[in-house]
């Protein structure tokens, strides 16, 4: 029976890392006000920007309240309550890229162990077949690996520094 090769449909197909960059990119050229701040700046923003809820209700309502609380702050209490409402519903957004990341890191992660694991089991195999002659090609190969392996091995501790002698009084 000869076997049916059925595609996936693109959007299933796995991503190439220069493919999801590149659209990375392309997304975050879309996000309104996107900015990079420096930490100084975005400590003092935070601040700010954490203030009470019930606090910043209440500015709004005085903005809507007085044309010159209005022309003085910039904005109309419907600006306001807008930018308001944008920010709580982009913390979805903020949430979800966490969530990606922490994927992306555990994939990562799950990639490093399957090649360590395997890197640990090549030199176990190689450690016993360089016992034997008709694998001795593979002994320059097991040799970098005995020199670069650093599980099993302390670290030599730096001897102490011997005691001053004591002067006499």
């Amino acid at each position: 029976m000869s076997e049916i090769n059925v595609e996936k449909p693109p959007e299933t197909q796995p991503i190439t890392v220069e493919e999801l960059v590149q659209t990375l990119r392309a997304l975050r050229d879309r996000i309104p006000n996107y900015v990079q701040l420096p930490i100084p700046d975005a400590k003092s923003a935070r601040t700010v920007a954490n203030l009470a809820v019930e606090f910043k209700q209440a500015a709004i309502n005085a903005v809507g309240a007085s044309p010159l609380v209005r022309q003085a702050v910039g904005l109309s209490a419907e600006e306001l309550r807008q930018i308001h409402e944008d920010a709580n519903r982009w913390s979805a957004v903020a949430d979800e890229l966490r969530a990606m990341l922490q994927g992306v890191i555990a994939s990562m992660l799950t990639r490093r162990h399957r090649v360590g694991l395997a890197s640990l089991q090549t030199y176990s195999i190689t450690r016993q077949l360089v016992r034997h002659e008709d694998h001795s090609d593979l002994l320059p190969h097991f040799l970098e690996m005995k020199r670069q392996n650093r599980l099993g091995h302390t670290r030599r501790k730096a001897a102490a520094p011997a005691p001053p002698p004591a002067t006499p009084g």
